[in-house]
This record gives structure tokens, C-alpha cells and sequence, in this order.
């Protein structure tokens, strides 16, 4: 493997969907990590708590000793099999840990002892997050923000997956954005939301200054915040309406949150699925149930059980239509509108869908 030096340009590591290998412990990378990122600690949570105790009270040359310890024999025969693999699978990546100091040094010098030159990232993950945090806010202030706005099911998203100079919040979050959007994988951490938003914003800005298109969202998607600058400009940003038919928009709900949410419960859950899906929608439901009032939330919560008992017994989600008619009308909206006249941008256009993603790509052409 051609030799590397190691790399402090953060910008043409996220410019690219570059390979790096995590050198940090299990607990460290769930709280934050990259989107090329790949976690193969050189300690364990509770090793990496035996070497800091030992630090405290000793030193770092005994905290140094200690870790070589722990990470010996066996251990390390197999997490450095692990780190090779990543470097020849990945010839053109990094690697790196919290600050860039002793472990990623001490990872690097074992694959070299091997035979492999492998660069590690200057400053490691905090000074890349810094980096993210930093471009992020320059971001937000010098991007053209155009919102795609809409009554619920007007298929929003959809419009944004077509358009090329697009960031889909919803996507990075892993939610839907509304009371039922949330989804049976969870969502990322606050951090990783942050990371995965800097970065599409970078890419795309350093593609030109045109603009960059938005689903309307609120202060959080699911439970993850947007970041208060952002948020302040989405408020004053001119926006373009996508609007569809009543039967459209409970097409687009039922496509979304029956049938794709059904599948993703069945692939993740088996036979367990079905019920836990009718379980999640009835729990977000019920989180709504004071604002709903609570006969309507009774009524809806009827309509949605005997919809999942006609579809469980023929196969068949048309059913659903009933109760999702009722909360699109009764429900958001009402909520809509009144969200809409708190908007302080300008409407540059509407129309459905396709009329939306026309306009929109020519704007950004």
C-alpha cells in the first residue's frame, strides 16, 4: 500500500464520502460519529474506564503500560486482523480517535509494524466536529433556503428526493416528521443529525450558490432539534406549495405510514410485526389524544383498530383510508393553516408535485 501522510484538510475528507475507521470506544462513537465512519475500537468501554481510573491515580505511563495490557495477545490479534482488513478494503481512508493522539499513533504504528502505512486524521474526531459545527453555521448564513411546503400528505418528501440541490431533514433524522412518523430503526443521535446535515449542506453549497430546498419542518423532527439558526431562517424563508387532492393526499398517507411502515415492522419484527406496527400507531395517536379531544380520539382510535383487523383479515389497507380522511380534515389541516399564516415568507409558486419539482429545477438550474 502506497504510503500516505496523515490529514488535517477537513473539508476534502467530508467533500467526499471518505472511509474512516473509529478508533474510539463503543460508547464514545454512539454518541456522535461520521457517515463514513466505521467503529472498530482499539478498547472497550469498560477497558478504556480501567485505563482512565488508572491515569487518575497513576499516571500516564502506568495508564499507557496498563492499555497495552489489556489490548495484548489474542485481544489484539483480532482487532488488528480487523483494522488490516479495513485498510486494504479501504486504500484510500483514514483513521482516527477522539483527539488524534495515543491511540490512533499507537493503531498506526501496529499496522505499520504489518506492513501498512495507514494515515490517521490530525486533531481526530474533535477537531473534524469542530470543523462540522463551524462550516455548518457558515452554511446556514450563506445559503439561499427555499422551503417546499404543503398539507400533510401532499407528498412533500417526494419532492425533495427529486430535486437535485435538496437536503431531506426528514431522511437524516430517520422520521417522518409527523406524530406517526417515527420509525422501527430508531433514530441518530443529536450529534450524528448535526454531522450528517453539515456535511450535505457543505457538498452542496460547494456545488454553487443556487438554492437549496427545504421540507417545511418544525422545531423538531421526531426528537431531534434543528439548529436555532436554521430554524430562523426556515421562519422567513420564501417557500413553494405543493398541493393535492384530498383522495391524493390520503393515498400518499397510507402508501407511507400502512404499507412501508407495515414492511419495515415485517422485516425487522417477522410475525411479531404486524401487531407492534398497530401498536406504534395507536401510541402516537394517543399522543395526540388531548389536542384531538378526547371523543374524536376515541373515534379515531375505533377506525384504526377495525382498519388493521379488516386488513390483517383480507390482505387489503384500503380500510385505512377512513380514519386517515378523518385526522387529514379534522386535524392537521386546520393545524396547517394556522401554521401557514405564522409564515413570514413569500409564496414563489404552486401547484402539485410535478409542477413543483419543474419549477423547482429550472430555479435551480
Amino acid at each position: 500500500m502506497t504510503a500516505r501522510g496523515d490529514t488535517q484538510d477537513y473539508r476534502a475528507l467530508f467533500l467526499t464520502p471518505t472511509p474512516m475507521l473509529d478508533l474510539r470506544a463503543p460508547a464514545e462513537y454512539a454518541r456522535g460519529a461520521f457517515p463514513t465512519a466505521y467503529s472498530a475500537p482499539l478498547m472497550t468501554d469498560d477497558e478504556r474506564a480501567q485505563v482512565g481510573t488508572c491515569y487518575k491515580h497513576e499516571g500516564q505511563e502506568a495508564a499507557i503500560a496498563l492499555g497495552h495490557t489489556l489490548v495484548s495477545g489474542a485481544v489484539k490479534d483480532a482487532r488488528l486482523a480487523l483494522w488490516c482488513d479495513f485498510a486494504r478494503q479501504h486504500p484510500d481512508g483514514y483513521l482516527y480517535c477522539w483527539r488524534g493522539g495515543l491511540r490512533s499513533a499507537t493503531v498506526q504504528q501496529w499496522l505499520r509494524d504489518e506492513g501498512i502505512d495507514y494515515p490517521r486524521v490530525t486533531g481526530g474526531y474533535k477537531a473534524m466536529r469542530t470543523f462540522l459545527l463551524a462550516e455548518l453555521a457558515r452554511g446556514i448564513e450563506a445559503a439561499e433556503v427555499v422551503l417546499v411546503s404543503g398539507r400533510t400528505g401532499t407528498g412533500k418528501t417526494r419532492v425533495i428526493e427529486r430535486l437535485p440541490r435538496a437536503i431531506d431533514l426528514e431522511g437524516l433524522a430517520n422520521h417522518r416528521g409527523s406524530t406517526f412518523g417515527q420509525m422501527p430503526q430508531g433514530q441518530p443521535s443529536q450529534v450524528d443529525f448535526e454531522n450528517g446535515l453539515a456535511i450535505a449542506l457543505l457538498r452542496l453549497l460547494a456545488r454553487g450558490a443556487a438554492p437549496v430546498f427545504l421540507e417545511d419542518e418544525g422545531r423538531l423532527i421526531g426528537r431531534l432539534a434543528l439548529p436555532q439558526d436554521l430554524r430562523d431562517k426556515m421562519r422567513v424563508a420564501p417557500m413553494v406549495i405543493v398541493e393535492q387532492t384530498l383522495e391524493e393526499r390520503v393515498d400518499v398517507v397510507v402508501q407511507d405510514y400502512i404499507e412501508d411502515l407495515g414492511r419495515r415492522y415485517a422485516i425487522l419484527y417477522a410475525g411479531e410485526g404486524p401487531q407492534l406496527h398497530r401498536d406504534r400507531l395507536l401510541d402516537d395517536l394517543a399522543r395526540i389524544r388531548r389536542r384531538l379531544g378526547g371523543d374524536r380520539h376515541q373515534q379515531v382510535d375505533a377506525m384504526l383498530r377495525a382498519a388493521f383487523d379488516e386488513q390483517w383479515r383480507t390482505g387489503e389497507a384500503d380500510a385505512h383510508r377512513e380514519w386517515v380522511r378523518y385526522l387529514l380534515e379534522r386535524y392537521y389541516d386546520p393545524m396547517y393553516d394556522y401554521q401557514l399564516d405564522k409564515r413570514e415568507g413569500q409564496c414563489l409558486f404552486r401547484g402539485d408535485r410535478a409542477a413543483v419539482v419543474q419549477w423547482a429545477r429550472e430555479r435551480a438550474a
